[in-house]
């Protein structure tokens, strides 16, 4: 076989959906750790069926539509839709058996064992807790209550995407009528978990939702004897499937598909393990879902509700300390942000240091009279941005002001939506994306006219302009004045509201059409250097890695000798070790406090190293079906500071998976070896003072050594 099709042959690469899973397998690991508080063990429950949740709706669904379409074609593995959907199905039941067997058989023992009870059923309860549990339901939760019948008057109801429910079955009384079924939907506006009397003196007890209701649901029917009731859950297509080129006004088309996200197609049905076999044949019939759709759980439905629990008072010592994201040391608070900017390059490492002057950067902006315009582009924002308010301010005082608004940014459109038209009552000038593009991007411009002339201020970063997602992702920024990047800057804005289409770059490469070619360029690089005798190295680091040509080129490189390193969180469709192809390529993925979201890439170039970063993954949609940017880091000592963030991911020995050949992730063995967690690094390094306090210390570079 020739060598070009040994490194392309389907059984080099690993599926995406399977290799997604092993990510939230490794998410889930944190919940099965004992080094780590319990509280956070049981965010980590959470966070696991939230991201499944999503999966489902998106991922699913996705390849449920091409089964339907009849859409044959085999992915990068070598497999069908179908064939997809079959090995999703048992690597998610093992996933959900795993979370649940973590839930009940680790953490609820050991929170009990700190008093804090979360109460199986409603049985469990006393004398003094049945009474506190039927008195709130009367007064709080039986009025919004809406129990609906399904009889051959009334057909049956629409349930909701990701709702909680409750089925029943009843008989009326006195009557031989045959067995009719209801169901009640557990409302949302309530607390899904509620406090009640302890058994125990100082200690927490919780009861959910749903089992208050399930306890009192014959109020609800009352000339009805309740044959039994079961809590069930759905999961619809949450894809929306928008033509724009048909969608004569982009903003209307994403508000007419939203509403029918609540009539997708069914593709999960969740019910508990104890459910009646007669009620669950009428959900799946009415709900027209197939036998390998439905879950049975072993215990309470969609565990994001211990979410709630992780904020509780008086357990400090069952979470991590809270850390408080440390200034930026080139910029002093309340400072001229733009006279900061003007004395050097500026690199930001969130959340270790601060996102405040993202944010005082549009802030002064628009107050600054000598600013003449700003332009920037926003996915996903906070709930109450200070960004959005600034930029509005901006407007309201006469400066030209272009926001490019993503409203394609799934399950942020409504979100997205509401603050693109408050933009636009304040006067910005708003663009809603790119025909049959998303927008992903991050680069904010400010325009200033100043003695020498019109300079501009160009932000360029990693992750998104959300101050409140800016405290937990990992994520890279950069300042800078450089008039190349800054033309750079003002073509892109350009490009986005439909002027011009750039014909070459100084700084920058922007996805679709030149990200590609760029980065393939890059590899083929030092792929030539090895082939050459010289050094080859790699090293990058994103959330996914599923490109086949991507994957390809580095199979090439590592087979000519190139050394590989790849920091990917979530998908990787690259196996390593395999014999000629991928043994000059390791993989490790860290999941820890913080998610890392990053995108870093190095190259060794022959001894003069170069280095970027950007918005995009080395995935087929952010290289052929988004608008990204890349770009350079090039000034030294910020080089150093890049280069250091990777030097420590690499060392990493308690938050990272390696990927074996047999492609699973393994922890690695720190018998004998000095503990490095890069995140808890990352931290310290952040308090370390600056040349202008009292105590000053360089930080302290760990050395990377390869993990055999």
């Amino acid at each position: 076989m020739e060598k070009e099709k040994i490194f392309t042959n389907a059984d080099n690469y690993e599926n995406r959906e399977l290799s997604w899973l092993k990510f939230n397998g490794r998410v889930l690991n944190e919940a099965r750790d004992k080094e780590i508080p319990l509280l956070e063990r049981l965010k980590f429950v959470g966070i696991t069926s939230s991201n499944l949740d999503e999966f489902f709706m998106v991922r699913v669904a996705s390849l449920k539509d091409m089964v339907h379409a009849g859409y044959k074609k085999k992915d990068i593995a070598g497999m069908t839709a179908s064939e997809q959907l079959e090995a999703i199905n048992t690597a998610t039941r093992s996933l959900v058996d795993m979370q649940y067997s973590t839930y009940n058989r680790s953490l609820l023992p050991r929170l009990k064992n700190r008093d804090i009870e979360i109460l199986d059923a409603y049985e469990d309860l006393d004398g003094e807790q049945a009474a506190f549990v039927d008195a709130y339901f009367q007064d709080t939760v039986y009025p919004v209550l809406t129990p609906m019948a399904l009889d051959a008057s009334r057909p049956f109801p629409l349930i909701r995407n990701k709702t909680l429910n409750i089925g029943a079955l009843i008989k009326r009384k006195g009557a031989d009528k045959e067995i009719e079924f209801a169901t009640v939907q557990v409302p949302s506006v309530l607390p899904r978990i509620v406090e009640i009397p302890s058994k125990k003196e100082g200690g927490r007890t919780f009861i959910l939702l749903e089992q208050m209701i399930e306890r009192n649901i014959s109020r609800l029917f009352l000339n009805y004897k309740v044959v039994c009731a079961h809590p069930y859950r759905i999961m619809r297509n949450a894809d929306l499937p928008i033509d724009e080129d048909e969608a004569a006004d982009l903003l209307k088309e994403i508000q007419k598909q939203l509403k029918r996200r609540q009539w997708g197609e069914v593709i999960r049905l969740e019910v508990e393990d104890k459910i009646d076999e007669k009620l669950l044949a009428i959900l799946k019939k009415e709900l027209k879902v197939a036998d390998a759709d439905i879950f049975k759980i072993n215990g309470p439905l969609d565990l994001t509700f211990v979410m709630k629990l992780y904020g509780l008072e008086g357990c400090e010592d069952l979470r991590y300390k809270p850390y408080t994201p440390q200034r930026v040391p080139q910029i002093e608070p309340g400072a001229d942000i733009f006279e900061a900017i003007r004395g050097g390059d500026i690199l930001m490492h969130h959340p270790y240091q601060t996102f405040d002057p993202v944010v005082d950067f549009i802030q002064q902006a628009s107050v600054d009279p000598d600013v003449l315009a700003i332009k920037q582009t926003l996915y996903r924002v906070s709930g109450n941005s200070p960004i959005i308010v600034s930029l509005a301010q901006a407007a309201e005082n006469g400066k030209q002001v272009t926001v490019l608004v993503e409203l394609k940014a799934r399950f942020d459109e409504e979100h997205n939506i509401v603050w693109a038209k408050k933009l636009e009552q304040a006067g910005c000038h708003v663009i809603y994306g790119l025909v049959g593009l998303k927008t992903h991007s991050k680069i904010a411009l400010v325009v200033r006219r100043e003695e020498e002339g019109i300079r501009r201020y160009v932000h360029l970063g990693t992750g998104n302009y959300n101050d409140s997602t800016a405290k937990l992702y990992t994520d890279c920024g950069i300042f800078t004045c450089s008039e190349a990047i800054g033309e750079d800057a003002t073509a892109v804005f350009n490009m986005l509201s439909g002027y011009s289409e750039p014909l070459t770059w100084n700084r920058l490469a922007v996805a679709p059409i030149w990200l590609r070619k760029r980065f393939l360029k890059l590899i083929s690089r030092e792929t030539k250097h090895a082939k050459e005798g010289r050094e080859g190295r790699i090293i990058a680091k994103m959330n996914s890695l599923c490109d086949k040509d991507i994957i390809t080129a580095l199979y090439e490189a590592s087979a000519a000798g190139v050394q590989i390193d790849l920091i990917v969180r979530g998908i990787c469709c690259l196996k390593v070790g395999i014999p000629g192809i991928s043994e000059n390529i390791r993989v490790r993925s860290i999941v820890g406090n913080f998610l890392e979201h990053s995108r870093i890439f190095y190259f060794y170039n022959d001894g003069q190293p170069e280095l970027f970063m950007g918005s995009a993954d080395w995935m087929p949609r952010n290289l052929d079906r988004r608008v990204e940017i890349l770009f350079p880091v090039e000034d030294e000592e910020i080089q150093k500071s890049v280069y250091h963030i990777l030097e420590v991911e690499l060392a990493d020995n308690t938050k990272a998976h390696i990927l074996n050949k047999n492609g699973e992730y393994e922890k690695i063995d720190r018998r004998g070896k000095t503990l490095v967690n890069s995140q808890d690094q990352f931290c310290k390094e952040a308090r370390v003072k600056t040349p202008k306090d009292k105590g000053y210390q360089e930080r302290v570079f760990i050395p990377a050594e390869p993990v055999q």
